[in-house]
């Protein structure tokens, strides 16, 4: 297997996974443009802008391996832009097999179509592996919902102790929220489009052959062909940024909601344990929530880079000044945070440890209250829903002042166990019997997943 370069050894690991990272590594961008060189090459001998016998030439030097980086870099400083000293260098990697060759090097095109093509390259190849990460999270999270359908704990609001739910109900809520992200990425995807305008985006310097290099090159890199070059519309570029965006907290809230299950006084679900994991330097007892951390910290990170993305969507006549410099660095920094956050949530939902006893213990720390409301719809049938909620509000007071269960206070008062029975006490009692219609959402969650795996299939 290839090493995988890091940017920053220490902290990309962590923060962005390999897949990512070897799509957004310089070797990579200056690959992906010489791409576009290559192919631009054979698509103008195809139709014959230029000769044939200069393609083998210009596609032997089209390999990122052959130039130096850091020289490239340094003329980019004085250049503005990568592709000036890539042109530059490849020409004269050209000129030095065939000097004929080297005249058709870049025909017709400008700098911006080889960067912005090379990034759609780049960002097709990032999506490849985003998407296979959240296919496996998908179908761990399906896994869960149906497995943990009837396995009962305390659902919070405002955390708080609310009612009874289910774990399967929010593991399938995390599902679906993760089933639209992938939906809305996939159609952002889909409108990632080549870019092929030359100087000023009327492809002028290829008189009437334009349109048919445009549609031969959008061929060969396997890429849609827009109607028009997009040099200055930059919202292909913001609508897959904001769909990144909104799965950046989706797995923050999924990460939220563990770290929060994890806290030791709660304890209902806890990160996968392996050695090194989750430590701490001076605690040797802590599990801390390392996957749930980068989870968070993508969330928090996430809207500044998609907020500058916006800012720099509006552009400047035929080539924006600044705005479209502005992604250069932000969109990779977006992308690589949410794979990496992609990484940690599969890693983590498929060895996620789930106590359903401790689930099923704090369910009864309230010693019933939670169950207050289910007593007095049942109640309510009997005496009228105004009278049921003071009598049972009384008695979660008495019970709640007195640290004895819900149900006990309830059957010492004789109207209440006249109206309802001694059954219909114990059975409203049961956490399982008040959770709704959990089941029955559940299932359209999972239904709706097997459909998306079956269009994928």
């Amino acid at each position: 297997m290839t090493a995988i370069h890091h940017a920053d050894p220490l902290l990309d690991p962590l923060f962005t996974s390999d897949a990512a990272a070897d799509a957004f590594s310089p070797t990579a961008r200056l690959q992906a443009m010489l791409d576009f060189e290559a192919a631009l090459a054979r698509a103008e001998a195809a139709v014959g802008v230029i000769p044939a016998r200069a393609v083998p030439a210009i596609e032997a030097a089209c390999r990122a391996g052959l130039y130096d980086l850091a020289a490239l870099g340094a003329e980019t400083a004085l250049a503005g832009n990568t592709a000036i000293p890539m042109v530059k260098h490849l020409t004269r990697a050209v000129k030095a097999a065939d000097e004929e060759s080297s005249r058709y090097v870049h025909w017709g095109a400008t700098s911006q179509d080889a960067m912005d093509s090379g990034l759609m390259l780049q960002l097709r190849r990032f999506l490849d592996g985003l998407d296979a990460d959240l296919a496996a999270l998908a179908d761990g999270l399906a896994d869960l919902a149906d497995r943990h359908r009837a396995t009962p704990m305390v659902a919070r609001t405002w955390l708080q102790h609310a009612l009874p739910t289910t774990f399967g109900l929010k593991a399938a809520g995390w599902l679906d929220a993760l089933g639209r992200d992938r939906e809305r990425i996939t159609a952002a995807r889909n409108r990632l489009a080549l870019q092929f305008g030359g100087a000023a985006g009327t492809l002028a310097a290829l008189g009437d052959a334009g349109p048919a290099v445009a549609v031969a090159l959008a061929s060969e890199l396997d890429l849609p062909l827009p109607a028009l070059p997009w040099h200055t519309s930059r919202d292909r570029i913001t609508e897959l940024a904001s769909s990144l965006g909104i799965l950046a907290g989706t797995l923050g809230t999924l990460g939220r909601d563990i770290s929060l299950m994890m806290q030791m006084e709660v304890a209902e679900a806890f990160e996968p344990s392996a050695p090194g994991r989750g430590g701490s330097s001076t605690m040797p007892h802590k599990r801390n929530p390392v996957s749930c951390a980068v989870l968070l910290s993508t969330a928090i990170r996430a809207p500044a880079l998609v907020g500058g993305l916006l800012a720099a969507q509006v552009q400047e006549h035929e080539r924006g000044l600044g705005g479209w410099h502005a992604e250069w660095q932000a969109l990779p920094d977006l992308c690589r945070l949410v794979a990496g956050a992609a990484r940690h949530a599969r890693e983590t939902i498929a060895g996620l440890t789930i106590d359903a006893e401790r689930m099923r213990a704090n369910l009864d720390l309230t010693r019933g209250l939670i169950l207050a409301e289910a007593v007095t719809m049942a109640l309510g049938d009997r005496m009228g829903r105004m009278a049921a909620h003071s009598r049972v509000a009384d008695a979660s007071r008495r019970a709640a002042s007195s640290a004895r269960p819900l149900r006990d206070m309830l059957a010492e008062d004789a109207e209440v166990v006249q109206a309802l029975g001694a059954d219909t006490l114990d059975r409203l009692f049961d956490p399982l019997n008040y959770t709704g219609s959990a089941s029955h959402f559940i299932d359209r969650v999972l239904d709706h997943h097997r459909q998306t795996q079956d269009r994928q299939s």
